[in-house]
């Protein structure tokens, strides 16, 4: 895809995203999904059948698309343990004990890592000041988003969300490798089996149960699974040409999303003069890591640090 067509794939990506927050919270409700057991149990079920519908797909495109991945079958597996067991299992934790204003706000602070320190995962992805600038407006949207008189309090569930931060860009360092070898489509569906069976088994002998009814309440799950499978699928594509410091800027619109959402599913009042100014910063730090040209910062001395940081890195690697 040319540039203007990721930017728009990635920001639908996040509309996807920031729509399960609420959703997730309405699957719990509407679930009976109380206990450790059953969040774990009701994230296995997810991801089962999204890992499952993924494989699935990939099969039917491409069957020759399975045949290396036994060479690459360590990492992928590393990433399902990353982007979806530790991930989500920290994050739907999180989600349990946190509220969803904390949790916007901690899930962006491994972004913030990676955007800045990117070269110390991936040589090509270099550091700039523009990128860094552009990293700092999207995370204080992020803090002006979820501003208020009563600060903020760290917890045990803060704590989750924060692991589950890291997790992601790990998850992304490693799948992006993947995907020089492997189909996006295919890797994903594998990463994706593999770790809700293993959520769903943990949350089992832990007891979980989850109440699914034939009622209305299936369209919840649907769209869950729905959402996760086509966002991913479009995500990790995406993921495997484009720069992942810039694609992670873009995430920082994932919280805007999820506010918009939480109003229209769960009635959360979001008309506030902080969402506006949030929006503006988000906006802009999405802009500014996209546009071409450098700031005046990124040259000289600034510059010459970064490259021999990027030197040293790659001399201990």
């Amino acid at each position: 895809m040319n540039k203007s067509k990721t930017i728009v794939a990635a920001l639908f990506t996040m509309l996807l995203w920031g729509s399960l927050f609420p959703m997730v919270k309405l699957g719990f409700s509407a679930y009976q999904v109380t206990s450790t057991a059953d969040i774990l149990l009701f994230a296995g079920i997810r991801f089962v059948i999204c890992g499952a519908v993924i494989c699935i797909f990939a099969l039917i495109k491409d069957k020759g698309s399975y045949r290396p991945v036994g060479l690459s079958l360590i990492p992928i597996l590393l990433s399902g343990v990353f982007g979806i067991i530790l991930h989500y299992g920290f994050t739907y934790l999180g989600l349990d004990l946190t509220g969803s204003s904390e949790t916007a706000l901690i899930k962006q602070v491994g972004v913030l890592f990676y955007v800045c320190f990117s070269f110390l995962f991936i040589k090509q992805d270099k550091p700039t000041v523009k990128k860094t600038v552009a990293s700092i407006a999207g995370f204080l949207g992020i803090i002006v988003l979820n501003f208020s008189s009563e600060g903020f309090s760290f917890c045990a569930g803060d704590l989750f969300i924060l692991c589950a931060s890291f997790c992601t860009v790990f998850s992304n360092v490693i799948s992006k490798k993947v995907f020089e070898k492997i189909s996006p489509i295919t890797a994903t569906g594998i990463s994706q089996l593999f770790g809700g069976i293993i959520l769903l088994t943990v949350g089992a002998l832990m007891g979980g149960s989850v109440h699914f009814s034939l009622s209305a309440d299936l369209w919840i799950i649907s769209y869950i699974c729905a959402a996760s499978t086509v966002s991913y699928c479009i995500w990790f594509g995406i993921v495997k040409d484009g720069e992942l410091s810039k694609l992670f800027i873009i995430k920082f619109a994932e919280p805007i999303f999820a506010c918009i959402f939480g109003a229209l599913i769960l009635g959360e009042e979001i008309w506030k003069i902080q969402y506006l100014i949030s929006f503006l910063l988000i906006s802009g730090g999405i802009w500014l890591s996209n546009t071409n040209g450098k700031l005046k910062a990124d040259s000289g001395e600034a510059q010459c640090f970064l490259t021999a940081t990027s030197l040293g890195s790659e001399r201990r690697s």
